[in-house]
């Protein structure tokens, strides 16, 4: 099972349209996994034109994501438990923030975004990601995006472009 993994992509304010790196995974893809801040419905929309897609709303998303999105979810794949939440809020760094969000749940992968950082570290017994930002990498010198592989084991990479 191949599934993307993607956040913040503040579409339209940010830029027009996906990088062609991502669309190419995209179509590769069996599930897209998106941590919040689309912005607008209809970057949503062009996101499941892919395929299945599993997402959290985040905190510059519009008021119909707001009504369409749950704050964070809990999902099984093959026998993975991938909590999904946004990590904005106050206080605390945004990988703790993501953190607490599953206290007390057990799950063995974080995906989250809000920081356009990408992220890849255990901590308390979960695995956190943030893919970072395919479209506003703020300072940083490259865009990414997530791929999270699972077979008789499971492995997350960012991949990297300009």
């Amino acid at each position: 099972m191949r599934i993307i993994v993607v956040s913040d992509t503040h579409m339209p304010k940010v830029r027009r349209g996906l990088p062609e790196i991502l669309k190419e995974d995209l179509k590769k893809s069996d599930l897209i996994i998106h941590a919040g801040d689309f912005q607008t419905l209809d970057v949503y929309n062009e996101f499941m034109e892919y395929g299945e897609l599993v997402a959290v709303v985040g905190n510059v998303d519009d008021p119909d994501l707001q009504a369409l999105l749950p704050q964070k979810r809990i999902i099984m794949k093959k026998g993975l438990r991938i909590g999904v939440v946004h990590g904005d809020g106050m206080g605390k760094t945004t990988e703790k923030r993501a953190l607490e969000a599953f206290q007390p749940d057990e799950v063995d992968l974080i995906i989250f975004g809000h920081s356009h950082i990408p992220y890849s570290r255990y901590m308390k017994g979960s695995f956190l990601f943030n893919p970072g930002s395919p479209t506003d990498k703020r300072k940083l010198p490259y865009f990414s995006h997530g791929v999270l592989t699972i077979e008789d084991t499971w492995k997350i990479e960012h991949k990297f472009y300009r």
